[in-house]
């Protein structure tokens, strides 16, 4: 891969806002960045339609279109970025020490630009399967990009570009958040035989969780991606000081491991919740990719020729658009370059990795596509 053009793809990239708004009010959102990749791509020869999802927001689905005998592969990444901290800088790419920072050169633009430059080389291959680039949004907060894809595209693998550091994840853990809810009587503070306490009456649930979480740590561990957890995230509850609280409400995380189920995770904050209630209202299931797929076996012989070395297979312990994808019947693999700063002011991404994943894209698409 051409270095300059790789640098040069990645500056433009970075220069073009592209802060989730959900996380960040006033954030620019995908659709410029969106219509960018689609009209860059259109330009190397793929296939593009590109798709607003909402007001700023928006998904590139591009194919490099085989003969329509072969097996398709997805090169997954996203558009969006986290907030740019109070530093307006982080939109002015510059480079240093071979580094290239700005906000969302490690997660993810400068794998966005490597799949780019690999699906634009594979456009002058004859294969018999399709290369679907699928650059989406907000993966930063609710997944709606690809969401939205696995209604529309299916593939025989996938790989998804979070930054690995040249590692291999086959897993990651997933996560539910539940709601906790005590009920009291509200009456003036006097009225200590009218009054009920809903924040006291919560107390043995937050005793569960602190409890729930050290059972856990006892537990066998999962061989790559350590134990379950589960913590307690926010709490509210009561008026003024001179009223018995009448509500309170805490808000759990539980990271959970491939099997854990939602209906489990529920039963077990049931089981130490004493008087409050539980529900869930929002989960996302672990990644776990068997390495006999074709997809990991394809991938790691390329990776190794790259590297020179095998790449070490991991498990990561943040959740990943892949959750989405191989529940939806496509086995998919997790790697990306090296770099610091994910979510950090300061962010960057080493240039020659960003080559290296191109080559190793390409070269898993040509074969695994022919």
């Amino acid at each position: 891969m051409n270095t300059s053009a790789s640098c040069e793809l990645l500056e433009r990239l970075i220069s073009i806002e592209s802060v989730n708004p959900t996380l960040v009010p006033g954030g620019a959102g995908e659709a410029e960045l969106a219509r960018f990749v689609a009209s860059w791509l259109e330009d190397a020869g793929l296939e593009v339609d590109l798709h607003e999802l909402a007001p700023s927001r928006a998904n590139v689905i591009a194919r490099v279109r085989g003969s329509g005998s072969g097996r398709s592969l997805i090169l997954n990444g996203h558009l969006d970025t986290v907030g740019l901290a109070g530093n307006a800088d982080g939109v002015t790419p510059r480079v240093e020490d071979g580094r290239l920072y700005g906000r969302g050169a490690y997660d993810m633009k400068g794998s966005l630009a490597a799949i780019m430059l690999a699906a634009a080389e594979a456009s002058r291959s004859s294969l018999s399967g399709d290369v679907i680039v699928t650059a989406v949004a907000d993966e930063e907060d609710g997944s709606i990009g690809t969401e939205a894809v696995v209604e529309r595209v299916r593939a025989d693998g996938a790989i998804v570009t979070e930054p690995t550091d040249l590692r291999l994840a086959l897993s990651h853990r997933g996560f539910v958040w539940l709601e906790l809810e005590a009920r009291g009587l509200a009456a003036h503070g006097s009225r200590y035989d009218l009054g009920v306490d809903a924040i006291t009456k919560l107390s043995e649930a937050l005793a569960g969780v602190r409890d729930l979480d050290a059972r856990f740590a006892r537990a066998m561990p999962h061989p790559v991606l350590g134990r379950a957890s589960v913590h307690a995230s926010l709490i509210e509850g009561g008026h003024e000081l001179s009223t018995y609280p009448d509500r309170c409400v805490l808000k759990v995380e539980r990271r959970t491991l491939p099997g854990e189920t939602v209906q489990q995770v529920e039963d077990e904050l049931r089981a130490v919740a004493g008087e409050a209630s539980v529900r869930s209202f929002f989960s996302r299931e672990p990644l776990e990719t068997s390495p006999d797929e074709a997809i990991v076996a394809t991938f790691q012989r390329h990776a190794e020729a790259v590297l020179g070395r095998a790449p070490e297979v991991i498990g990561v312990p943040f959740w990943t658009d892949a959750a989405l994808l191989a529940a939806a019947g496509i086995p998919t693999v997790v790697f990306g370059p090296r770099g610091e700063g994910a979510h950090a002011d300061l962010e960057w991404v080493e240039l020659a990795d960003v080559e290296r994943l191109a080559e190793i894209l390409l070269a898993t698409a040509t074969e695994f596509c022919a």
